[in-house]
């Protein structure tokens, strides 16, 4: 009998989690309600750490092509085993072949993709799941691919957006150590025994202490970097960290937009579905991407259970853009919730892009004032002694 580990939740809202070992999910589901507690997710523990993560690409074909052939009228099992056959790379065709063992043994498409650990999100097999029980799988699994093309989307056109700030970083910090450590050091042995200016000595010593303590510093910021990871890879730090960067001017703004498009996309695809709210909402807060605002969704839940409205339970949220909240309001008040969550997830997924667009056209500025600053200091240092050297030869009178 296979191991489970889920996620539910209690009749008061409080999260809780652990393990059970259960025939199917059905049986999990009734075994924890014998509890009190409601499943909200789940997945089987065996050969958790044998498959790969799949990328958000990979996803979207892997539901396009599916949707492809199942509405096509292709069996579940034989669009699985034409997936496979296909030039596919051995991680991706590990996942498919395990898919289609399962299939064979009997288990549903969403208990096979929970078998395979964190290969599928959570959203998909929740959406598959709920494509089973509606029969309408090829529907569901083409909105997903749709889902997932968007989300690449926006994270492709934000990475590309900070590909290049990241390389004016990195060539101002490549410039520093080429000047601090080989350039200046040349100059420096024309000015021994001389006077020098303030901004000259300031220079000589920061070039002198990357010169002679390089290796030193280079492991000392390897361990900080080490300790700080650790540090933030836990709970409480990780929530203030993520509540820190939402206070961040125009990069706070950014974020906020972005966690809000994530979120109402995941919680459009889900309602749509007939997933219940509350389960509904455990699901897509996993996928914001910020533990501040999931730490948040416990009360939210409670406040539903208790008998909120949706957009009520959201008004307290802090990191969501207020759009969001009166949105929802309208959509409740208009009996079209599903229509405008769809809405408002393509309008939050255009503001990231413009957003970041605009991110990028202020950063890249500020990045070359900074260079040009670094560079215009170093010139002033050495020149200025050099200067003062002039003027005290062209002082001097012939005896």
């Amino acid at each position: 009998m296979p191991k489970y580990r889920y996620n539910a939740v209690a009749l008061d809202g409080k999260k809780v989690r652990g393990r059970s070992e259960a025939a199917n999910q059905e049986q999990l589901a009734s075994i924890l309600k014998e509890d009190g507690l409601f499943l909200v997710s789940s997945e089987v523990t065996r050969d958790e750490q044998r498959y790969a993560k799949l990328k958000t690409i990979e996803v979207a074909d892997f539901c396009r092509q599916l949707a492809a052939m199942l509405s096509s009228g292709i069996t579940l099992i034989r669009a699985m085993m034409i997936l496979a056959q296909k030039d596919l790379k051995p991680r991706i065709k590990k996942i498919y072949d395990a898919l289609i063992e399962d299939l064979q043994r009997g288990s549903s498409l969403s208990e096979a993709m929970a078998a395979r650990g964190k290969a599928f999100p959570e959203l998909l097999i929740n959406m598959i799941k709920a494509g089973e029980s509606s029969g309408r799988m090829d529907v569901t699994a083409q909105k997903m691919a749709t889902t997932y093309d968007k989300e690449h989307r926006l994270n492709s056109k934000i990475k590309s957006a900070t590909v290049y700030p990241i390389i004016l970083v990195v060539l101002i910090i490549g410039v520093i150590l080429i000047i601090f450590t080989f350039v200046l050091p040349t100059f420096f042995t024309m000015f021994e025994g001389q006077e020098l200016p303030l901004p000259t000595r300031i220079v000589m010593g920061f070039s002198h202490f990357l010169t002679s303590n390089g290796l030193t510093l280079l492991i000392a910021l390897l361990i900080l970097a080490a300790a700080i990871g650790a540090i933030f890879r836990q709970p409480k730090p990780r929530i203030l960290f993520d509540r820190c960067k939402l206070k961040i001017p125009k990069i706070g703004s950014l974020l906020r937009t972005i966690y809000t498009a994530r979120f109402a996309r995941t919680l459009s695809s889900l309602y749509v579905s007939g997933i219940p709210m509350i389960q509904s909402l455990t699901i897509a807060r996993n996928t914001i991407g910020n533990k501040y605002i999931e730490s948040q969704f416990t009360q939210v839940i409670e406040h539903l259970g208790n008998g909120r409205t949706l957009s009520q339970a959201l008004s307290g949220v802090d990191g969501f853009d207020k759009k969001l909240n009166s949105t929802i309001l309208i959509g409740e008040e208009s009996g079209r919730l599903e229509a405008m969550l769809e809405s408002v997830a393509d309008q939050f997924d255009y503001d990231a892009e413009m957003a970041s667009q605009r991110m990028v056209a202020l950063i890249e500025p500020v990045l070359i004032v900074v260079m040009a600053v670094i560079v215009a200091t170093v010139i002033i240092s050495v020149m200025l002694p050099i200067y003062q050297m002039y003027q005290n030869v062209g002082g001097q009178t012939p005896e």
